[in-house]
């Protein structure tokens, strides 16, 4: 596909994302059989155009594209060849413009691969999970698969009834047939691509808090008496972040899924996290996950990075969280978290750029850590009040948007004055460890 065609929209992730339109809502209707792994769809787009063009560009992956309608009429050419759907628009639409596009689509949904993995619709041993993360959403719906594109979204899954089926968002209608069950999610918030989600397996779900948010873990029988383990504190959890950083940032229950196939990693979507039957063991190992894949609740879901450079954005907020729960629960503290780590990344080649590592490296160890290791830095400079004071407003300012390390820089600097400019310079863009300010 030509470069006229196909603008690239992020360098991180090629050959996904159209930066010529935005989309506003999905609406994705759905079947799936389970024994077959066939998934037959639609999905509306309601789209605004940002730049004039004559043509949009989706990405979905694999499955067959059965029609397509823009505003209700055939476009005047559509083609699908290599993961991605070409449609040339009846007369050139002009930036402002809303247009709404309609896929008809079919087949047996794989994950998408990449240079970092495979990511997307994946069969478990009964069920599914969709972990998409960075670039697996055109796994199983045409979409605009880019960070900084974030939507609403409606999804109706129709699955055998002895399935329960976990989408993002509110549960606002389920519809029993003779042999099958139609699950209806709104997600209201907006959300990124690669943050859609649909969990399917003979699950249960089981509440563990009320307050200050409802927390529920869904959960197979098989491992019904191991289900609690790790997750049992997730109601502290949730009551220590929402003191740190803020009301949690979305309307439905927070929810874990556990699934009784073991798992590489754990991973976050949009009101939920998933994780495998590996990650039961009640150890502080595992415990430090949970806290991590919590937090990104507030970095990473309501606050999502523009572009996948900023990737420290997400995964240092989230690691210093699992520091900060360490030091709440009466374990060590984020500062003896913070010095053994330090002591860890100095014994280790000092040839990643934390604000701008490289595809490869995205999602490597050292971006965490060093990125955790800048929000300590930070702390320690302009001490507690100001520094989670500056995360409140962060989090507040930026709800369900999207942001970049240029907005956080301005913060810190306007709280905490010219040495956190300069910290943030260290930190990011010299490849040598700065050394962490005394406690």
């Amino acid at each position: 596909m030509s470069q006229r065609t196909a603008e690239r929209a992020d360098e991180y992730v090629p050959g996904h994302g159209d930066l010529r339109f935005d989309v506003l809502s999905y609406a994705l209707t759905l079947r799936y059989g389970v024994a077959d792994n066939r998934l037959t769809g639609r999905a509306v787009l309601r789209c605004r155009v940002a730049r004039d063009t004559d043509r949009l560009v989706l990405d979905l992956h694999r499955l067959s594209v059965s029609k397509v309608t823009v505003d209700g009429v055939r476009p005047a050419k559509y083609a699908h060849r290599g993961g991605r759907l070409e449609v040339r628009l009846q007369r050139p639409a002009t930036a402002g413009d809303e247009l709404t596009v309609a896929v008809g689509y079919s087949g047996r949904p794989a994950p998408v691969g990449g240079p970092l993995g495979d990511a997307g619709w994946e069969e478990l041993a009964d069920g599914v999970i969709v972990a998409a993360q960075p670039h697996g959403a055109p796994s199983w719906f045409p979409c605009n698969d880019r960070p900084s594109d974030k939507a609403s979204y409606v999804v109706e899954l129709t699955a055998p009834t002895a399935y329960h089926v976990l989408c993002n968002g509110v549960l606002v209608e389920q519809r029993r047939g003779a042999s099958t069950t139609t699950w209806r999610y709104e997600q209201s918030e907006p959300m990124a691509t690669y943050l859609a989600t649909v969990q399917i397996g003979r699950y249960t779900v089981r509440r563990l808090a009320d307050e200050p948010v409802p927390v529920e873990i869904v959960f197979p029988d098989a491992i019904r008496d191991r289900s609690d383990g790790p997750f049992a504190r997730q109601g502290e959890m949730m009551s220590t972040f929402v003191r740190l950083f803020g009301d949690y940032p979305f309307q439905a229950p927070y929810r874990s899924v556990v699934t009784e196939d073991d798992l590489e990693i754990p991973l976050e979507a949009q009101g939920l996290s998933i994780f495998g039957a590996n990650f039961l063991e009640d150890d502080w190992s595992t415990e430090r996950l949970v806290a991590h894949e919590l937090s990104h609740q507030w970095f990473g879901n309501s606050l999502t990075i523009r572009s996948w450079r900023d990737i420290w954005m997400h995964e240092g907020f989230a690691c210093y969280s699992e520091w900060l729960w360490s030091e709440e629960s009466g374990r060590e503290s984020a500062d003896a978290k913070a010095r053994e780590h330090w002591k860890r990344l100095d014994d280790l080649p000092q040839d990643l750029m934390l604000g701008d590592p490289g595809p490869d490296d995205m999602f490597d160890d050292r971006v965490y850590k060093r990125g955790a290791l800048l929000l300590h830095a930070l702390r320690l400079t302009m001490g507690d009040d100001t520094f989670f004071e500056c995360l409140r407003t962060w989090v507040a300012a930026h709800r369900h948007g999207s942001v970049d390390r240029a907005e956080l820089a301005a913060l810190v600097v306007e709280r905490g004055g010219s040495a956190c400019a300069d910290l943030m310079t260290a930190w990011l863009d010299e490849l040598s460890l700065p050394e962490l300010p005394p406690a």
